[in-house]
């Protein structure tokens, strides 16, 4: 009973917890698509929907640079915070995530890959952006899993992996100059040129791979025990993994198909889910996805509002949060290490 009673009261925390971090995402998308160099209150934002006049210059504030952007926020959060969130659950590394392991890197190598021989086929991004992060994800397994190495040392072999792909795309950018404009932007992550008809494949990758994820959500429960007692719970470890990382893989890949190499979403926001919560991945992959979109949407209105007229790349205030935290868990894990 005393058990029982424990896990109530934990699943009810944990739900009250996905709750407050779904409403901050609202907020945080209301006030995105308010605040700006034209500021739209709340009031006038309705009054300007439901006229529906094309004409009107606020409306078209709203829908073509407002909506996009605070979308492709909401995405890009949502599908990089729960990446990051299952490559830590499968891996068993707090210090993993898709930028970290270099996924980001191949996804983006793979889109600037394709825009050089493909590149009228914008709604083929996504696809190319997975196969990179894909192929990024079955060498890390390889060197994670096959040679048994510890977590720093994955670590260390992401950012080799990241830099080879980081040259190629620098090398590409060089060899074929105008194959993608705001290539600088891309290269740190950026979301002022976002449109809804470019998001709109990625958002059904996106969407389609949330809702698996949270489908695997026991699965992943169950992988976070250990391989041994996941066997004995009669689950094929092996390929729990593959399907798992792949669709880690599909989620990072979609989000840098448009918002280009977004750093330390997924890094950041599972360990601040997980610090409110635990280890409930029932609990972690939702709030991990709202938590995200918050982020992204909070961190790109910073870099809107923050040096006015000017405007920063989302992606650099990110690397201004993600940078010192990710020294803080190298040097906890360090200091685990030799305790």
């Amino acid at each position: 009973m005393h058990i029982s009673t424990k896990s109530f009261l934990n699943n009810s925390k944990s739900l009250f917890i996905v709750s407050i971090t779904f409403s901050s995402m609202v907020i945080a998308s209301v006030l995105g698509i308010c605040l700006g160099v034209t500021s739209i209150s709340l009031t006038e934002m309705v009054e300007v929907i439901s006229s529906g006049n094309t004409e009107d210059p606020l409306f078209r504030i709203l829908l073509h640079i407002r909506l996009p952007r605070v979308f492709g926020a909401l995405l890009s959060g949502c599908a990089l915070a729960v990446s990051g969130a299952i490559i830590q659950a499968v891996l068993n590394n707090p210090l993993a995530g898709p930028n970290i392991i270099g996924i980001n890197a191949g996804a983006g190598f793979f889109v600037l890959l394709s825009l050089v021989f493909l590149p009228s086929a914008y709604y083929l991004l996504p696809f190319f952006a997975f196969l990179g992060a894909l192929l990024t994800t079955m060498i890390i397994m390889l060197i994670a899993v096959g040679a048994n190495v510890s977590r720093l040392t994955v670590v260390l072999a992401g950012f080799a992996i990241s830099s080879i792909f980081t040259a190629g795309m620098n090398t590409i950018m060089i060899l074929y100059p105008d194959v993608y404009v705001g290539a600088g932007t891309f290269l740190v992550g950026g979301l002022a040129a976002l449109t809804l008809s470019g998001i709109f494949f990625p958002s059904i990758y996106i969407s389609i791979a949330l809702i698996f994820a949270m489908l695997f959500s026991r699965d992943l429960n169950i992988i976070s025990l250990g391989a041994d007692t996941a066997k004995s719970l009669g689950m094929n470890v092996k390929a729990a993994r593959m399907h798992l990382m792949a669709l880690a893989a599909v989620l990072a890949g979609a989000a840098v198909s448009f918002a280009g190499l977004l750093g330390f979403v997924g890094l950041v926001v599972p360990h601040a889910v997980r610090f409110l919560i635990g280890n409930d991945n029932r609990f972690v992959i939702p709030a991990s996805a709202f938590l995200g979109g918050t982020f992204v949407i909070v961190c790109d209105l910073i870099a809107r509002m923050a040096f006015r007229p000017y405007e920063l790349p989302v992606g650099i205030i990110m690397a201004f949060i993600g940078g010192p935290f990710f020294i803080y868990l190298i040097i906890r894990h360090r200091r685990k290490s030799y305790d």
